[in-house]
């Protein structure tokens, strides 16, 4: 049985949706506005399922704060899918935790790094950074492990290093 949490709110004047796998804690970003209405987050929504379809193990619930943008409308893509949508209680951060920590990381790691300019590079930025944190950000809840499994790191050798975010994260490998 697997677990999605569902957040927002990344970037200043920007909303970001994404999604959170528990088990795994790989994030699925699913889009960026300016003007985010229940319209828009029900559209982030029916796209999600659709990549969902594809892959072979099951969600069961989604999880997610009980902001406005979350219209029944958002809750009926999923449950059309026979995935419950469980709403977190008021004023109560740490009942989805996982979505804030990875607000708190992105921010930390990322956005209070680089001033972004547009909705565009905005997208840009979370995208590569989405992709370092799923495929070679250690996480220590997964044992050291990484939520996508990447490409196999021979542990001998040379330590090779690389710029994520033009030099805003160094990766050593």
């Amino acid at each position: 049985m697997r677990f999605l949490y569902c957040g927002n709110n990344l970037a200043q004047n920007h909303l970001c949706a994404f999604f959170i796998e528990l088990g795994t804690r790989r994030v699925r970003l699913s889009g960026c506005t300016t003007t985010p209405d229940s319209t828009w987050f029900t559209q982030q929504a029916r796209q999600l399922v659709w990549n969902l379809n594809d892959d072979s193990n099951e969600i069961a619930f989604l999880i997610h704060d009980n902001d406005k943008k979350f219209a029944s409308s958002f809750d009926i893509v999923f449950s059309s899918e026979e995935i419950e949508s469980v709403h977190t209680p008021f004023q109560a951060p740490r009942a989805n935790a996982f979505a804030e920590r990875w607000v708190r990381s992105v921010r930390k790691e990322c956005l209070d790094q680089i001033l972004i300019l547009n909705e565009n590079h905005l997208r840009r930025v979370l995208k590569e950074y989405g992709e370092y944190y799923n495929q070679a950000r250690p996480h220590q809840g997964l044992g050291q492990h990484f939520p996508v499994s990447g490409p196999v790191r021979n542990p001998a050798g040379p330590i090779r290093g690389r710029d994520i975010l033009g030099g805003v994260i160094h990766d050593y490998h």
